[in-house]
């Protein structure tokens, strides 16, 4: 799920560079930036509930990460 919205993101990004440079707009590049903040942001959230799942459960084991489906 996080993967193909990363891919999502750095499409509309490589979009946004292209539209800005045929246009000669500085806007696109600006839109970009905060694009890649978010998605940056959202890695790093990612990221921080991995590391926080390993120190409550002293592992990342994919069957154990399951039981979180409710």
């Amino acid at each position: 799920m996080l993967m193909s919205l990363e891919l999502m993101l750095l499409a509309v990004n490589l979009n946004f560079i292209l539209c800005s440079v045929y246009l000669d707009d500085f806007m696109g590049q600006v839109f970009a930036l905060f694009i890649l903040t978010v998605a940056a942001a959202e890695s790093a959230i990612g990221l921080a509930i991995l590391v926080v799942y390993s120190k409550v459960r002293g592992t990342i084991s994919i069957e154990t990460i399951r039981l979180l489906n409710g």
